[in-house]
């Protein structure tokens, strides 16, 4: 019988392991101890998982144990039962394990584990890791129980409550997984083709097409599944996600994509692929302009992007990695790129590319450590003729239900999103076709109030009370906050250019 893990009882699990190792290490180093010790569960749950399903056809443990029944090999001793078993120098042993799995498969789980000081009894001593253990054997970590990217999101979410334990903020913005596959769904993914991120995280993103794939009952095993993340840990914790995903056409780089983007062709040019999803770091200022200014890989197709913002730099890299045949993205930015005067420039010439298929604007709290909203924008290197010269704006800010303090995509929601998209019609109030002379009269601002009129019925929620609680309130309040900016924005953005003509 299936003992699926639901997403809140995994957070609770992993929680529940930071919670042994509060006061003994800095709350932002949890994750060099907790992830290498749930991947090492993982692998062997997942082991036992392909053993059980061999020998139930072979009724031979030998056979069961063949190569060809496992996607990775696990050494003797270096089974998760063997460090259980461990009661002294514990860390010492563990460490000695993830490198005698990192060994015995170097080509898909080299560096997984990371670095983290195992040895150091002050900092880990054998009773505290003899709880983690226990802590970790309470639960079946096999691909039945965690199908998808139930790790990746708790990831996310740990390295949330990390921050918030530490008194740090997040560096980063989490996707939720409801947007995503909505973002997949847009996108429709195909048995065979070339998916792409440039900002991978834990692969997140890139496991929600082979979910797609799955769910239609298509072909997803030829796939191939590219992604680049600045991050080691991250990095590394993708290409376990990817492999325990049963993914074998994956390929996770570590590195800057914008300073040395990893995947090129033989003559050293930048690979293209079908599909890109991403959500890029929003407006980072930490990066290498002039690099980009000169790029030997010529993305600055647009122009460069203000040291301040490296925002259109992320977009000019996604739109130089489509095919040109049958290349489509769909990227979450920050509003301000709609509109932002510094980059007013590069925002016409891609419009003026004809690149960019649709603008979605979403509702606020759909990140793990964020009330912001943002926008999605599709993009399509070819697009069919009734499309060409034309963008569709959706303004989709009331599509979300609160649930627990989150906000989440139902399927009513993304059905609703979904439909405007393909249909690519007029929707009063929801979706508007604006054709690019319009853009052009507007000083080629893509603020959706300057389209579609802000919805003015209620957000949707998951009570059924008509009093709205005190958080709702301040969302409805954020939301239309959000909105008089953006209106505001797109308003002063015209006046300028106006006066500067």
């Amino acid at each position: 019988m299936s003992k699926r893990i639901t997403q809140q009882q995994l957070e609770s699990y992993l929680w529940g392991a930071a919670e042994l190792l509060r006061g003994l290490i800095d709350a932002g180093d949890y994750k060099q101890y907790i992830f290498p010790l749930v991947f090492l569960k993982r692998i062997s749950d997942v082991y036992d998982e392909e053993h059980a399903k061999a020998l139930a056809v072979y009724g031979d443990e030998t056979l069961a144990d063949l190569p060809e029944n496992h996607r990775f090999s696990i050494p003797e001793g270096a089974h998760w039962k063997d460090l259980r078993a461990t009661t002294t120098n514990i860390g010492a042993t563990a460490r000695a394990i993830m490198r005698k799995i990192e060994a015995a498969n170097p080509a898909t789980l080299a560096g997984v584990f990371g670095d983290g000081d195992w040895a150091n009894k002050e900092l880990l001593p054998d009773a505290t890791l003899a709880d983690l253990i226990e802590h970790f054997s309470t639960r079946t970590l096999s691909l039945e129980n965690l199908p998808e990217d139930e790790l990746g999101q708790g990831y996310e979410y740990l390295i949330k409550k990390f921050a918030d334990d530490s008194g740090h903020t997040a560096q980063e913005f989490y996707t939720n997984r409801t947007l995503v596959h909505l973002m997949t769904q847009m996108l429709e993914p195909q048995p065979g083709e070339s998916c792409y991120d440039p900002t991978a995280g834990t692969a997140g993103m890139l496991i929600s097409t082979v979910t797609e794939l799955r769910r239609q009952g298509k072909e997803w095993r030829n796939l191939s599944l590219y992604g680049q993340e600045l991050n080691y840990g991250t990095s590394a914790i993708g290409k376990m996600n990817m492999f325990l995903h049963g993914i074998e056409d994956a390929h996770i780089a570590h590195g800057d994509t914008l300073k040395a983007p990893a995947f090129t062709t033989t003559d050293g040019k930048l690979r293209t692929f079908d599909i890109v999803l991403a959500n890029p770091p929003y407006s980072i200022k930490n990066w290498d302009r002039d690099l980009f200014a000169n790029d030997p890989y010529g993305r600055n197709i647009w122009g460069t992007p203000p040291q301040g913002r490296a925002d259109y730099a992320f977009f000019q890299h996604i739109a130089a990695s489509l095919d040109p045949k049958t290349g489509r993205a769909a990227i979450l930015f920050p509003h301000g790129v709609l509109f932002r005067q510094e980059e007013a420039t590069m925002r016409k010439a891609a419009i003026e590319s004809d690149l960019i298929e649709a603008i979605i604007g979403l509702g606020p709290g759909l990140f793990y450590n964020s009330p912001m909203e943002a926008v999605v924008i599709v993009l399509r290197a070819s697009k069919p003729a009734e499309r060409q010269n034309k963008i569709l704006f959706i303004n989709a800010v009331e599509e979300y239900a609160r649930i627990s303090a989150q906000s989440f995509l139902l399927a009513e929601h993304q059905q609703k999103i979904l439909s405007a998209y393909r249909a690519y019609q007029n929707q009063p109030g929801f979706a508007r076709v604006v054709t690019r002379e319009e853009i052009a009269n507007l000083e080629h601002t893509l603020a959706i109030p300057r389209y579609i009129a802000p919805a003015t019925t209620g957000a949707a929620d998951s009570s059924d009370s008509d009093v709205p609680t005190i958080e709702e309130a301040v969302l409805a309040w954020q939301r239309a906050a959000a909105q008089t900016d953006a209106a505001f924005a797109g308003l002063l953005d015209a006046l300028t250019q106006e006066v500067t003509k």
